[in-house]
């Protein structure tokens, strides 16, 4: 059976041969035993709903023992045989190029080169999936394969509803993931409903189908990087001989030591998974690797000696790292961390003094020590950390959920208010003020040719873009325009690509705008072979609604609420988006943020630039509008510069208030 018939038939009526457990790949960590005896038949019941009744009684037995094993039901034997990647979009079949386009995004966040646990439908973060099982990968590919241009695939958490009849100038797709009524989202909320197969944690960009590889954070990581140094230097200097420590190589985490190469400094990033760590090893986002700290100890010396530039990955806890150079009087110049602490107890945080292998029996078997296990290490690592910054290291939260579960641990993490930490947020410091405030955010683009030749012309036509925007910016985006116009030519030789022939740069809306129709252009004269996809990662000006990170320099008492999130995929879907996804869950955890994200085709059609003008332009200042009237200067700044832009855009801008008259009030 080819390719495309397999596509076509969707879930087999015939069982296939079971898959044998390929232990080289890297797994995610088994679930805890969270479903009591009748919920375990109903997650049973709810699986079984897929197959054709006369396969019950082979798979109830399955499933039952995937569940028992796995704490989820996968199904593994639904897994294809064929390779997942992106595929050329010619490749798939179809009824419309906007479908096919989907599957091509799909298939690439399930490329074991992408994704963190492919076998578990896993993108990245620990439990980030693009589905809950196989049979919801098979039933959605076949429904893409026969959707037409009047329809709309209504997803929920990974289940294929169904097409439903709607219009051209309707999203193809429309995905929500997590969304819980507020009372039942829950860490353990997450782990029971999951466990059931009703729902599931789609993080950002991955059950939103938008995932690029950890190139989608290196151009936010280089310029977090980039411009923390410039907040800890004293004369001007850059990072030459200076030291960022942090941790995380898995996932999006992973992009750290690549951005600190692009930024000149030294990276350490220590990984507790040795599977991971030798795949970004393979690929070239790190350059070297040590297991021993003594060993570790004097080639960071060394390198700080001769100035290098070189990322470090350390196989090992990071608290022992944090402690050791405390101890060795090692001066560290920035820091962080990036594990995935929105998921603390299911393998986003792993404790120190236990061994991977027995951390992750623990989180199974007795999720409770494990969870102590993890709380005391996390006192730890901060009581190491506040030796380093009481000696002048900038330590930043990089909206992982750190602080937050740092604080719910007891760790010495508060301000002297008692309400606020004592470290800031990247975004609150640096991304905020920086650049979301003036509609700067992560615009990409994927090539659906698969071609390198048209992500370089790509590449090419938008740095010529954002020169000639450059021509005429006002002087407060000056800096982030040359920052991304030096990205941009440095994309190529960086070695950004893993998996589909994508491309990450940073853009306000009038960039992304001129971006798009140039793109359009360039496929409409066959300069770009096939259609190109238009998307962002929901860590953005308007996408996400986070008080921990994304709205975390938002400080009228709105970062709690949602309503920008919500407005934004509202917004989105009927000015073009060819798919939306509203997610609840993210970067710092289920519960704590909902996010939006949308993708768009631009097929070289009028009806494509009419499109991506009309979207893209809510898309950012639908952001802008909330930030400026949250008082953030920048934001006002930016929005009024819009309404000169566009005489139909009018909005509210916030009257300020002297300080003076409140002081005696109560």
């Amino acid at each position: 059976m080819t390719f495309q018939d397999q596509i076509k038939q969707g879930i087999p009526n015939e069982l296939p041969s079971i898959k044998v457990y390929n232990r080289a790949v890297n797994h995610a960590p088994k679930r805890k035993d969270i479903l009591s005896k009748a919920e375990k038949e109903l997650a049973i019941r709810n699986a079984l709903r897929y197959f054709d009744k006369k396969h019950h009684a082979v798979l109830s037995k399955e499933f039952a023992e995937e569940l028992k094993e796995y704490g989820r039901i996968y199904m593994y034997r639904f897994r294809p045989d064929y390779k997942m990647y992106a595929r050329p979009i010619n490749e798939f079949p179809g009824k419309c190029e906007q479908a096919k386009a989907i599957m091509h995004m799909i298939q690439n966040n399930l490329d074991d080169a992408v994704a963190q646990h492919p076998h578990e439908l896993i993108t990245y973060g620990g439990n980030g999936a693009v589905f809950q099982n196989w049979a919801q990968y098979l039933l959605a590919m076949q429904y893409l394969s026969e959707l037409e241009e009047d329809q709309t695939l209504v997803m929920y958490s990974g289940h294929s509803m169904g097409m439903f009849p709607s219009h051209r100038n309707a999203p193809r797709v429309v995905v929500t993931n997590g969304m819980m009524i507020p009372n039942y989202s829950k860490q353990d909320d997450w782990e029971k409903f999951n466990a059931l197969g009703v729902t599931q944690y789609g993080q950002m960009t991955a059950g939103s189908f938008m995932y690029i590889g950890p190139q989608g954070i290196v151009h936010g990581t280089t310029i977090t990087v980039l411009n923390a140094g410039r907040k800890i230097a004293k004369n001007g200097e850059d990072l030459a001989g200076k030291l960022f420590l942090t941790s995380g190589l898995g996932g999006m985490s992973g992009a750290q030591p690549k951005a600190g190469n692009i930024a000149g400094c030294i990276t350490v990033c220590a990984e507790v998974n040795p599977k991971i760590t030798e795949i970004r090893l393979s690929q070239g986002w790190i350059d070297e690797k040590i297991t021993d700290l003594n060993s570790l100890v004097s080639r960071v010396q060394k390198a700080k000696e001769n100035e290098e530039v070189v990322s470090i990955a350390y196989l090992g806890n990071i608290v022992e790292v944090w402690e050791k150079f405390a101890e060795e009087n090692l001066y560290v110049d920035l820091g962080s961390d990036q594990t995935s602490l929105h998921n603390p107890w299911a393998g986003g945080y792993y404790p120190v003094g236990i061994s991977f292998e027995d951390a992750n029996e623990m989180m199974a078997n007795n999720p409770e020590l494990f969870k102590e296990k993890v709380q005391e290490s996390l006192r730890r690592q901060t009581i190491a950390i506040n030796k380093h910054t009481a000696k002048g290291t900038y330590f930043f939260d990089y909206g992982n959920a750190f602080l937050l579960e740092a604080s719910r641990a007891g760790a010495d993490i508060m301000a002297e208010n008692g309400i606020d930490f004592r470290y800031p947020s990247y975004v609150q410091d640096i991304m905020g003020p920086m650049c979301f405030d003036y509609g700067f955010g992560p615009f990409r683009w994927v090539c659906t040719s698969a071609d390198p030749t048209d992500l370089e012309k790509t590449d090419t036509i938008a740095c010529e873009v954002l020169e000639e925007l450059m021509k005429n910016s006002p002087i407060e985006i000056q800096q982030q325009m040359a920052d991304n116009i030096q990205w941009i030519k440095g994309a190529q030789e960086n070695k950004l690509v893993v998996g589909s022939q994508a491309r990450i740069l940073y853009a306000d809306a009038e960039g992304r705008m001129k971006i798009a129709e140039a793109f359009n252009n360039a496929v409409k004269t066959n300069l770009i072979s096939a259609p190109i996809v238009l998307g962002r990662d929901h860590h953005d000006v308007s996408g996400t609604d986070s008080p921990y990170r994304e709205t975390s320099n938002i400080y009228d008492g709105s970062q709690f609420t949602a309503d920008m999130a919500i407005q934004n995929v509202i917004g989105d879907s009927f000015r073009g988006a060819t798919w939306v996804s509203i997610h609840n869950g993210g970067g710092v955890g289920w519960g704590e943020v909902i996010n939006g994200g949308f993708g768009m085709v631009l097929d070289g059609s009028i009806e494509a630039e009419k499109r991506l003008k009309s979207m893209l332009f809510w898309d950012v200042n639908n952001g802008i509008a909330r930030r400026n009237w949250a008082r953030n200067e920048g934001a006002t700044f930016a929005i009024k510069r819009a309404m000169e832009v566009e005489p139909k855009l009018k909005v509210t801008l916030p009257n300020l208030v002297d300080d003076s008259l409140l002081q005696d009030l109560f």
